[in-house]
């Protein structure tokens, strides 16, 4: 099937993951079980055979089937043992329970800042890799993070209200 088909059925003790390595010449993952390479895979082939009768919408793993099923329903099986607040994913507790704890797990290696979360570091990461992914449709002026555009977007909104 999808292993067949992608590498011809052979895997090293490791089920290394080859695209890359025909690609840019260095190994993307390896995994110690067959069923988290095939996983891996449909990353690379875009296959997504668990799709979801009410809207259609298609995914690559069942137990994201699972938690877009909770998002129709409203059920939040995921309560939180300190406050009111439920949640519909896992992961989104482990987040939540990170302002309880005060809990940053993820330390910038340029500077003394931590998040709770990898993506607030990624975020504040192109504070010192000067990286500006968030453009003005407006101007040519391009900003780090989206909260600057949406303050520098209010200054073309004064110019035009001023005018």
């Amino acid at each position: 099937t999808l292993l067949r088909n992608y590498n011809n059925g052979i895997f090293d003790k490791d089920f290394a993951c080859n695209k890359h390595t025909i690609q840019h010449d260095t190994r993307c993952k390896a995994f110690s079980q067959n069923g988290f390479l095939i996983k891996h895979l449909r990353t690379h082939t875009g296959e997504k055979p668990y799709q979801y009768s009410q809207c259609y919408k298609a995914f690559s793993q069942r137990n994201t089937l699972i938690s877009h099923h909770r998002t129709h329903s409203g059920k939040k099986p995921y309560q939180c043992c300190q406050c009111d607040q439920a949640f519909s994913l896992n992961i989104s507790i482990i987040y939540h329970m990170r302002t309880h704890t005060g809990e940053k797990p993820y330390q910038c290696r340029q500077c003394d800042k931590a998040f709770s979360q990898n993506s607030d570091l990624i975020k504040h990461m192109r504070i010192h890799t000067r990286e500006k992914t968030c453009q003005c449709n407006l101007c040519d002026k391009a900003f780090s993070m989206n909260c600057y555009l949406i303050k520098h977007e209010d200054t073309h909104w004064r110019e035009n209200i001023s005018m």
